[in-house]
């Protein structure tokens, strides 16, 4: 298996807040790493992809947003509860509505309908990560997930990245692109760490409903109209030609 640890001597992990439904590449710096921690004791931030993302609709993209409370600035992810338990038979109906004629919105509507209308958590977070485990099965992920609500870090930004790959045994951290800015390289090769900048670019196009292509949109519109094949058209499979 791709992230079995014994068949390699590098560990690689990847840290990062829960989202909702995410786009492919959030899945792909997933799939990229034998462990995976959600990042939730951290700063709840509005208008960002903890509660909302996009799907593409015949008059457009549009937001899926779960409504939240916030009711302290400094109110963690994993603090944060929903405002309106209807979200889900919401959200539901307008993905059904927007899909229904998608390749393969049959083949996944079952399990959908139930990640939807079943019972949720009050939660941001707890539903954040019961939709990513149920993609990554759909997607076929093994990738091993962690909370780092199970580790005692301290220190700076970097520091408690540094003490969290530490603490699942990793050797190598890959990083989003955009955490150029504020991760300080040096604490991670003073740990005897790698470090790894995931990449973005040179996604292939796939068959989509509702107009022009759009590759930023929830992973849910690659399942819905590749289905099995959706891993061809994302990054971090190996051997997976994008032509059907």
């Amino acid at each position: 298996m791709r992230n079995s640890v014994s068949a390699q001597t590098t560990r690689k992990v990847a840290i990062l807040q829960s989202n909702y439904i995410p786009w492919k590449g959030y899945f792909d710096l997933l799939n990229s790493v034998d462990d995976f921690i959600f990042y939730d004791e951290v700063q709840y931030t509005k208008n960002d992809w903890r509660n909302r993302n996009r799907i593409k609709t015949a008059q457009g993209v549009q937001w899926l947003t779960i409504p939240v409370r916030q009711e302290q600035l400094a109110q963690k992810i994993s603090e944060t509860r929903v405002d309106d338990l209807g979200w889900g038979a919401r959200h539901w109906r307008t993905l059904a509505q927007n899909y229904s004629r998608a390749a393969y919105f049959e083949q996944y509507k079952e399990q959908l309908q139930e990640l939807y209308c079943g019972p949720n958590s009050e939660f941001l977070s707890q539903i954040n990560q019961r939709f990513i485990r149920a993609l990554n099965e759909l997607l076929g992920i093994r990738t091993r997930l962690h909370s780092s609500i199970d580790f005692q870090v301290h220190g700076d930004r970097t520091a408690r990245l540094v003490e969290l790959v530490q603490a699942v045994g990793g050797t190598e951290y890959v990083s989003g692109p955009a955490a150029r800015v504020y991760l300080d390289a040096d604490q991670f090769a003073q740990a005897g760490l790698g470090l790894r900048w995931m990449s973005y670019a040179g996604y292939p196009e796939y068959p989509q409903v509702h107009g022009s292509f759009e590759h930023h949109v929830s992973v849910l519109d690659l399942l819905l109209n590749a289905g099995p094949a959706a891993s061809r058209y994302m990054l971090s499979f190996p051997n997976q030609p994008a032509d059907l």
